[in-house]
């Protein structure tokens, strides 16, 4: 079975930084596209970030570009996010996903989470002014 578990949220002051963590199981770390979702209290799931090594792609949402990092260590296989400068904004639960699909499922400019068809529990990140 796929397994994705999200881990290291937690509380961070305006201007700081997070790194969060999923680490996979259950396939191949060879090919694969892991993404990252958020869903803030009374929102709409928003697409963060994704990272694809069968064409070498990431993707990021508007709202993170130039603050949000994606990076991998294949040998644990591991996802990291490293969010940096974080805002109050960035406060959501975040949900690390992968498809079954090869690539991160980009349609576009944004990335639909109907795209992904594995979805690991996930881990809060509160950003406080």
């Amino acid at each position: 079975d796929v397994q994705l578990q999200a881990s290291g949220g937690g509380l961070v002051q305006v201007g700081g930084s997070l790194r969060l963590s999923c680490a996979v199981s259950g396939f191949s770390f060879d090919d694969y596209a892991i993404g990252w979702f958020r869903q803030a209290p009374g929102k709409e799931r928003e697409a963060v970030s994704c990272l694809s090594t069968t064409d070498a792609r990431t993707f990021y949402g508007d709202s993170v570009k130039g603050r949000f990092t994606i990076s991998s260590d294949n040998a644990k296989k591991v996802v990291y996010l490293q969010m940096d400068n974080l805002k109050p904004e960035d406060t959501a639960v975040y949900y690390c996903a992968a498809p079954e699909a090869a690539g991160c499922p980009v349609i576009g400019d944004v990335m639909p989470g109907e795209g992904m068809d594995y979805w690991g529990k996930g881990t809060l990140v509160t950003v406080s002014s």
